[in-house]
């Protein structure tokens, strides 16, 4: 009887520690949204790497750059991805597939202390095309179907204030193929103007405060002189960084206090992986993005 009992509270023991090694990380996956090339998206999320190595105390951390916007949902959603941040349209997307999938846990917070950014339209400064009027039968690239600012919000926002539908007051609509892609192809002449994001904060000939026409400025790729701005949208809620929920709690909250005090510890790298100039995180829950939500099913659906 004693070696039974014995037995059974070895077993038990063996199993509850066993349980505790599967719930434990020992790689952290990471997924970063297209929009600039892989190389810059790399480099920019390389101190994070570091950094949340060492605070997770992980053997591993791996860098997915997705192709696009749907790579990292998809990686989110199946569970190979543990932390991301996503776009409100691509958070609304994974949310309407899966709502109990991941969990949004920051957002940033602009210079001016909003928490929202702006869908810019931007045509070639020398392309005759100085205001929205003047696109109407013109060819109009988006940036990603997963995009709030590069799809979601225009093709919401604009028939407010062209009277009618994009697709019957533009010639055409494409894809650029992400947010860097999209400003240059507008520039080759591909689209006569298209629609990225941008903080709206700050001088639209600096690239604003933040956003892709400000990275790409800061990278040297831009010149804000070759483009003209057309149209602005209604403020849109800050992207959130998510974290896969099936992760301990104690995890989460490693990673959430982390990030919160990553502007003071090591600002050059929260301006590497946020592009641009912020305040800094603020914690952020799904009914946050609930009008996103409810604005991508009625208009994409799931």
């Amino acid at each position: 009887m004693f070696k039974k009992i014995l037995f059974g509270a070895v077993s038990i023991l063996a199993m509850a520690m066993g349980a505790v090694q599967a719930q434990g990380l020992k790689e952290f996956r990471v997924g970063i949204l297209g929009g600039e090339n892989e190389a810059d998206r790399l480099r920019n999320y390389q101190c994070f790497a570091d950094h949340i190595k060492e605070v997770l105390g992980v053997e591993k951390v791996s860098l997915f750059p997705a192709a696009d916007y749907d790579g990292v949902i998809q990686g989110l959603l199946g569970g190979t991805l543990d932390f991301a941040e996503l776009g409100a349209s691509a958070y609304a997307k994974v949310y309407l597939e899966n709502k109990d999938a991941v969990q949004p846990v920051l957002t940033t917070i602009q210079t001016d202390g909003s928490t929202g950014y702006r869908a810019v339209m931007v045509a070639r400064a020398d392309s005759g095309i100085k205001t929205l009027a003047d696109m109407k039968g013109k060819k109009l690239g988006f940036a990603d179907p997963d995009s709030t600012s590069g799809y979601l919000i225009p093709v919401t926002s604009l028939p407010k204030d062209i009277g009618m539908d994009v697709k019957s007051y533009f010639a055409s609509t494409g894809f650029g193929g992400g947010h860097e892609q999209l400003v240059l192809e507008v520039l080759k002449g591909t689209f006569d103007a298209g629609t990225t994001w941008a903080s709206g904060v700050g001088d639209f000939n600096d690239g604003y405060s933040s956003g892709n026409l400000r990275k790409m400025v800061d990278k040297g790729v831009l010149k804000m002189d070759d483009l003209v701005e057309l149209w602005q949208s209604p403020l849109i809620p800050n992207g959130p960084l998510v974290v896969r929920t099936s992760i301990d709690a104690d995890t989460k909250q490693k990673i959430t206090d982390f990030l919160t005090k990553l502007p003071e510890t090591d600002p050059a790298c929260f301006s590497a992986i946020q592009g641009g100039d912020y305040k800094g995180y603020s914690p952020v829950t799904p009914e946050f993005y609930q009008p996103i939500i409810d604005a991508r099913k009625a208009k994409i659906g799931s």
